[in-house]
């Protein structure tokens, strides 16, 4: 069909990103997906069903599978909200007169955090974009106060540390929900911020889980999920003289999503290797720098302390070479990269250009270094030139 569409296959040097699709799927995921698709399902039955399973690989109290991390946010800001009162919750996203604020430091401000309001809140934020301490998030917390959401984009210099977060919340009974999206690998990651103390964690699913990329999941407290649950998509419910739908009703999940989340998380935490996975990249990374070494453009492997800009998670090495005073700048190299076949998509920061390969197929690193190796040569430049006599 993609041929017939006149549509082909990138190569993704820059990361699991929902634009390029977020996630390339194993037979076993779309082995799911086609059990699922022969057969109608109790709906409902199967989000309980699979979030007791999602949960019992996560350590969890329960879990909620959604159509992506987004969504995950506005449910569970509904939850926090209306706290399972049915007739708040017939009202989102009209909230005057209830607890509807929610707290978010400053730099953590992002391009998604939008997904809050949708079911209503008021984003309150603290601090400023050098920091936020402890006196910032206390003071803030009000009678209006219905969470704190922390956005994991850890190292960030200057944050309130999760820790103190969960610390302060608790003093006044807020629930805590963190927004780790991308935050994988490493899996522990799936429990780590529940051991911590975190109330709610959201991730995508269509991203390093290998999941369809419109799935995510809400893990936590039982209570907050049994909302964000009758919120969903799939929830009818008796509101007055007639039968209601909630916030959640257009962020529909299919039965095959469901499933398919399902297996790839188990197949992620039980049969994936990942140690093995981070030495595939690191390989990766030393192939591109060799054949890199050639061209005269200064070129190094990088794992990020903090940048917002770079694709998390910061854990995966990447490639970074430096283009300042060089013949190609990176943006006309990132353009030059998507020009040929197939396209390949780098990224640039500035005067630096960057291959991620955290997405790279097994031998598409050796495709993206000889391409590299020609769009620099191009532009007039070798290691012989840089050498004098």
């Amino acid at each position: 069909m993609l041929e017939e569409l006149g549509i082909k296959g990138v190569i993704n040097a820059t990361g699991c990103l929902t634009v390029l699709g977020g996630s390339v799927l194993d037979d076993e995921v779309l082995d799911a997906i086609r059990e699922a698709s022969k057969v109608y399902l109790d709906m409902p039955r199967l989000h309980e069903k699979v979030g007791a399973f999602v949960a019992g690989l996560t350590g969890a109290e329960d879990a909620y599978i959604t159509c992506g991390g987004a969504a995950g946010l506005a449910l569970v800001a509904g939850a926090c909200i209306t706290r399972g009162d049915t007739g708040a919750m017939s009202k989102l996203p009209r909230t005057a007169g209830m607890r509807n604020q929610i707290i978010v430091q400053r730099p953590h401000r992002n391009q998604y955090d939008n997904a809050l309001e949708i079911a209503g809140a008021k984003i309150i934020e603290i601090g400023s974009d050098e920091g936020c301490t402890v006196e910032d998030l206390r003071s803030a917390i009000t009678e209006d106060t219905c969470a704190v959401v922390y956005f994991a984009y850890d190292p960030q210099p200057g944050v309130l540390p999760l820790e103190d977060v969960i610390k302060v919340a608790r003093e006044r009974q807020i629930p805590v929900a963190v927004d780790a999206a991308a935050e994988l690998p490493p899996p522990d990651n799936l429990r780590k911020y529940l051991r911590m103390g975190a109330d709610i964690v959201v991730f995508s699913g269509g991203k390093d889980i290998g999941a369809p990329n419109d799935t995510g999941v809400i893990l936590g407290r039982r209570d907050i999920i049994s909302t964000c649950r009758r919120l969903g998509p799939h929830s009818y419910e008796m509101a007055g003289p007639r039968t209601r739908t909630y916030l959640g009703r257009p962020m529909k999940t299919s039965k095959e999503d469901i499933l398919a989340f399902a297996v790839a998380l188990r197949r992620y935490l039980q049969n994936t290797d990942h140690d093995r996975r981070m030495a595939g990249w690191e390989k990766m990374v030393d192939l591109l720098l060799a054949a890199l070494s050639t061209t005269g453009y200064p070129a190094r492997k990088l794992v990020p302390e903090f940048d917002g800009r770079q694709p998390r998670p910061l854990i995966v090495p990447r490639v970074e070479i430096q283009t300042r005073g060089m013949p190609m700048q990176a943006r006309e190299i990132v353009e030059k990269l998507r020009a040929g076949e197939p396209e390949i998509f780098a990224y640039d920061i500035g005067e630096n250009l960057y291959i991620n390969p955290h997405c790279l197929k097994d031998g598409e690193e050796e495709i993206v270094a000889s391409r590299l190796v020609k769009v620099l040569a191009e532009g007039g430049l070798s290691l012989a030139a840089t050498i004098a006599p």
